[in-house]
């Protein structure tokens, strides 16, 4: 629930008045989904005593994944990290692999984990995705693969990194973690490069509390990554290779079929708010929202803007400041960029080099709350308060910078 709206920036909570928020409104905050339908799928799972390793629900959870997606594989795991890992080793890549800088520290941890070296790459200042281009002149004698990263939900440049790879006899995998339920060229993200990893963590809008998936059409990769989830099991007391313990489960299985349910439920509402945000936003100096392609799949799930303010006016991180005193848990993904981060900023020193766009965009983002726990009459203050913000800049940047200084 929110209070009156503000009209002066005395009325800001980070100058002492009330927040605008009497909750926080968080990006992510988890969807529920049928909560009667899941206790119920608990209580069998609680029936059947039967908690993990490739119980009823896993198995249910991956064909109904597979279908959906319209693929011959899904392995469900414990989270995306994990999946991207078993994947990333399964194919296998080593050496150096190349991957963006604007995406979560998972996916470049993923590969330096297993001393794999994460060659970070610039992107598309209008998409954010890796920029083929910048891909190709990175190629050494050392690069076994390609690590793309459909960010927002926005795909990657498939065509042009297939053929790239192709070209160069690279694997290329995809982090998927953003894209469940989005579609390229009328294909389901799931079935592109040699896999893609999912990320059904409670942060996303499909979530089964916390897991991933690992989605492939090749069946003897399938074969591996199943091999390498459960520690190379191939039957009781028969290890056949290296593995790891990846296994998803039950529980968290029954809430990802708990959210597949919803899944038309919380996609529509992603799109009714983010219809919302471009409305309020337009009327606002300096926000730019990041805009999806409405005749592919989405969902939705990321409310993206671009920050330029205007000279004296408040700066992003300002903003942020402001917004979070209000209880609106705004966020800068993926400040300050994975090469900006540790081991890579040490390990890596030069990175920052050729990466322009990258750290330009990161700069500008800014990440509002979006999902079923957000209303309407929730957008409709939240950018009542931006418009505020932005519109009184410069002396809300003056007040904010007096704070600091005293």
């Amino acid at each position: 629930m929110s209070t009156a709206t503000k009209s002066s920036l005395d009325a800001l909570a980070v100058f002492g008045g009330a927040p605008a928020f009497e909750r926080k409104l968080h990006v992510g905050q988890p969807n529920l989904g049928d909560r009667a339908y899941f206790l119920q799928r608990v209580e069998r799972i609680l029936d059947s005593r039967w908690f993990t390793n490739n119980g009823e629900c896993v198995q249910e959870l991956e064909r109904e994944l597979a279908a959906f997606l319209g693929v011959r594989n899904v392995i469900a795991v414990c989270n995306a990290t994990i999946g991207l890992e078993i994947a990333i080793r399964a194919l296998p890549m080593s050496g150096e692999v190349i991957v963006p800088a604007m995406t979560f520290i998972a996916t470049a941890h993923a590969l330096q984990w297993q001393q794999i070296t994460p060659v970070f790459c610039d992107i598309d200042p209008a998409t954010h995705v890796l920029d083929p281009v910048e891909v190709e002149k990175l190629i050494t004698d050392r690069t076994t693969g390609i690590l793309g990263v459909h960010v927002w939900g926005r795909e990657c440049n498939i065509d042009a990194l297939d053929d790239i790879a192709r070209r160069h006899g690279l694997h290329l995998m995809f982090d998927a973690a953003h894209a469940f339920g989005c579609s390229h060229r009328g294909r389901m993200i799931g079935g592109f490069g040699r896999a893609e990893v999912f990320s059904f963590h409670a942060t996303k809008f499909f979530n089964s509390f916390e897991g991933g998936a690992i989605a492939t059409d090749d069946d003897a990769l399938a074969k591996k990554i199943r091999l390498m989830t459960n520690f190379g099991f191939a039957g009781y007391d028969n290890v056949v290779h290296i593995g790891t313990n990846g296994k998803m489960s039950e529980v968290s299985a029954a809430m990802g079929l708990t959210s597949l349910r919803a899944l038309p439920e919380f996609v529509e509402t992603n799109r009714r708010n983010h219809h919302a945000y471009r409305e309020r936003l337009a009327r606002i100096p300096g926000m730019q929202l990041f805009a999806y392609d409405e005749a592919e799949r989405c969902n939705w799930q990321y409310v993206v803007v671009e920050y330029t303010p205007a000279p004296g006016g408040p700066s992003r991180d300002q903003l942020v400041e402001a917004l979070w005193a209000e209880n609106v848990m705004a966020r800068k993904y993926f400040w300050p960029g994975c090469h900006r981060m540790e081991p890579y900023r040490t390990l890596y020193p030069r990175a920052a080099a050729r990466l322009p766009h990258t750290d330009a965009v990161a700069a500008r983002l800014l990440i509002l709350p979006t999902g079923t726990g957000v209303s309407g009459e929730d957008i409709q203050r939240l950018c009542d308060l931006l418009a505020l913000m932005v519109g009184q800049g410069p002396a809300l940047r003056e007040r904010l910078a007096g704070r600091t200084s005293g």
